[in-house]
């Protein structure tokens, strides 16, 4: 099995089902988790050094930190139901309670804080919204927590693909400290497909092809990106969902596309 490929373990007792911190991915700065908690069940955790971004992936939950209470959220089901989703901003040295009122998939997207900004609920509306790309590589995107957005480290997207098309594509990277032109950015792929039995090919490749993989992803699997260029690709009958976490040392994302690619840019 590839390292770059974190597959879900069973439930522990706090519902954790994947797990992705920097010691274990081998970086510095993006930490990833998922949970599965069933009605009634209550999840709390300190966030100690890190500010977090607790998405409601499907399902609803009493939200609170230390300070506030957010009362009752959530709306959707499925991530494919493609409407934005509820999320939490909580930073640096708090604690948050998520209490389940359905069952609930939660995603705990992770980064070093700096205590800058306060708790806050990232509603649907305050999601952007936008399509990407035309033909077989358009897709549509959910920026749940921009550069545009206050927070300290953590960028926050999620991405639906229709099966057939392509992602993340044509390839780009963003693995060097070399900004005004491109920033040094860790970043998780954790993947949903329909129907579930499906699968997507990722490929995670640098320039002298020293990184050079392509994986079949299941549903419900992570994948690491430490450097390099790192399309997606739906295969037919089967539409893709990933949430992507990103955050390096600078909090902005600007990428590096693949040059031997670059000319799909100009095609009409």
């Amino acid at each position: 099995m590839s390292k770059l490929l974190v597959s879900p373990q069973p439930r522990d007792e706090q519902g954790r089902v994947i797990s992705v911190t920097p010691q274990s991915a081998g970086w510095k700065y993006v930490g990833f988790e998922l949970y599965s908690l069933q009605p009634g069940e209550t999840l709390q955790n300190d966030t100690n050094e890190q500010e977090v971004c607790l998405v409601l992936l499907s399902g609803k939950a009493e939200v609170s930190t230390s300070k506030k209470s957010f009362g009752m959220l959530g709306q959707r089901m499925s991530v494919f139901e493609r409407i934005p989703p509820y999320s939490v901003y909580v930073p640096n040295h708090d604690r948050y309670t998520v209490q389940a009122e359905t069952a609930l998939e939660l995603a705990v997207c992770a980064a070093p804080g700096k205590g800058t900004y306060p708790a806050r609920v990232i509603a649907p509306d305050d999601v952007g919204v936008e399509t990407r790309g035309s033909g077989s590589i358009e897709r549509h995107i959910h920026n749940i927590l921009p550069e545009q957005k206050e927070a300290d480290s953590l960028l926050v997207v999620e991405v639906f693909t229709p099966g057939g098309h392509w992602s993340s594509y044509p390839p780009h990277k963003h693995d060097q400290e070399n900004l005004p032109h491109e920033s040094y950015l860790e970043e998780t792929y954790y993947h949903e497909v329909n129907p579930e039995q499906g699968f997507i090919m990722q490929s995670v490749y640098n320039d002298d092809r020293s990184l050079n993989e392509t994986i079949a992803v299941p549903h419900r699997h992570v994948v690491l990106v430490p450097e390099g260029y790192h399309p997606v690709s739906a295969p037919p009958g089967y539409d893709s969902y990933y949430l992507n976490v990103m955050a390096g040392p600078v909090r902005t994302w600007k990428f590096h596309n693949d040059p031997e690619h670059e000319w799909l840019f100009e095609k009409k």
